[in-house]
């Protein structure tokens, strides 16, 4: 590496580490500070793979929905990166009052720490769902101009679909699709674009494991329900041990299924501020065996509540 890379590189940690110490005081960062995160962001994400091999120990964590006082609560139990490997499965944004910080929080640790911090996308990851449920508005509402909403949406293209932890656990944010009977075939996939509303990609960010045999039709408008059979296939073909994914509410925090081969990870507790459930994370060891750490919301008196100025994006 040049003496021009080595000061080029420096000035980048050192901007990154300004930028993290504004985050860390919830004080979103400025448009061109965004715009210059997202640049970088994109550089990295777009090396990774549809299916992003993991080394373990890692530990795996469920839906943030903009509660981003309930994410600074969360690296208190788990750890702080890079101390402890992570792996996010989706669903940042939306719903929560502090979208903007927590999504631009955890794209920052990804650009300072890439190799210990990983970053999947959810069904919120995208332009349609984020101009409903929040995150649209809060951009306007924070910045004057759709611009950051432009920027991060444009990032949320690059975000890997899934990820294999030591080629044994396979995370991604929902569920699996009848389109998709090996990893291969979502190595495959093309992913810079839009979350489709149907089709193999639409339905890993929308599909949900049931008490049924085979596939049936989705409550969601999207995606698929599966049962315990298709997990045991999908498993014994692609050499498998686990499906770990986030995507529905669970008020214990998590949920095994199927004989212990598919658990629903959800890190959002009291979930949009009235659901009263508690939040976990997986910690996934080097020997794959799996412990989870419960936490309940952030202490009233750390967080903030923004003056009300529109409506309720809650269930």
């Amino acid at each position: 590496m040049t003496m021009t890379s080595l000061r080029n590189l420096s000035s980048l940690y050192a901007d990154l580490d300004g930028y993290l110490g504004k985050l860390s005081g919830a004080k979103p960062l400025s448009e061109r500070e965004v715009e210059n995160l997202c640049t970088k962001a994109k550089e990295i994400l777009s090396c990774e793979s549809n299916v992003q091999p993991i080394p373990a120990p890692v530990t795996l964590v469920g839906d943030l929905h903009g509660q981003f006082y309930d994410l600074v609560e969360l690296f208190s139990v788990g750890g702080k990166v890079p101390d402890t490997n992570y792996l996010f499965l989706g669903d940042y944004v939306d719903r929560g009052y502090y979208s903007v910080e927590t999504v631009t929080l955890l794209v920052c640790l990804k650009v300072r720490y890439p190799a210990r911090i990983h970053i999947l996308r959810g069904n919120h990851e995208s332009r349609q769902i984020t101009q409903v449920y929040g995150f649209y508005d809060e951009c306007l509402r924070k910045y004057g101009s759709a611009k950051v909403w432009r920027l991060f949406t444009d990032l949320f293209d690059y975000l890997p679909l899934s990820a294999l932890v030591e080629d044994s656990v396979f995370c991604l944010h929902a569920g699996l699709s009848p389109s998709l009977d090996t990893l291969d075939h979502i190595r495959e996939l093309d992913r810079v674009a839009e979350v489709p509303h149907e089709g193999p990609i639409c339905d890993l960010m929308w599909s949900d494991p049931e008490d049924v045999s085979g596939w049936g039709i989705s409550p969601r408008g999207a995606g698929y329900l599966f049962g315990a059979d298709i997990v045991s296939k999908f498993n014994e073909i692609n050499g498998l041990s686990l499906i770990a994914r986030a995507h529905q509410l669970v008020m214990e925090g998590h949920k095994m299924m199927f004989d212990d081969s598919l658990v629903t990870v959800w890190s959002a507790p009291n979930y949009c501020y009235r659901c009263g459930n508690v939040a976990s994370i997986m910690d996934v060891g080097e020997d794959l065996r799996n412990e989870f750490k419960t936490f309940d919301a952030a202490p009233q008196d750390i967080r903030e509540v923004p003056v009300k100025s529109g409506p309720d994006y809650f269930l």
